[in-house]
């Protein structure tokens, strides 16, 4: 079982809640049906969750909802997921700025997390 947490800025903004904050209640509602089924599953389909290839070992949550496609990407801590940033899918690949983006909060978890 893991544990879902969230990235914390050093400011104290958390993206990806203000990410799902910022869907219709609908859309966010399967997000975090998705998110659940990380935490409970121990074998998460591979359509909900799934490691990105070319990258410094992110992962990606994925949720559809009619048309419309979610990510959340983060990486993997111990028994814990930390997500970093959420998305609107538009096209086939996972843009590389989200990417960039996730292994730069990486980044910064596990250095702050260091000096703990």
């Amino acid at each position: 079982m893991k544990v879902i947490k969230f990235y914390k800025t050093q400011i104290g903004k958390i993206p990806v809640k203000e990410f799902l904050d910022s869907l219709p209640s609908k859309h966010a509602q399967k997000v975090t049906w998705v998110l659940e089924l990380v935490e409970k599953l121990d074998q998460v389909p591979v359509q909900y969750f799934k490691k990105l290839k070319s990258t410094n070992d992110i992962w990606e949550v994925r949720a559809r909802i009619g048309s419309s496609s979610f990510r959340l990407l983060g990486f993997l801590d111990d028994e814990f997921v930390i997500l970093t940033n959420g998305f609107s899918k538009k096209s086939q690949k996972t843009p590389k700025q989200e990417i960039d983006l996730a292994e730069q909060r990486k980044a910064d978890y596990l250095s702050r997390k260091g000096g703990k």
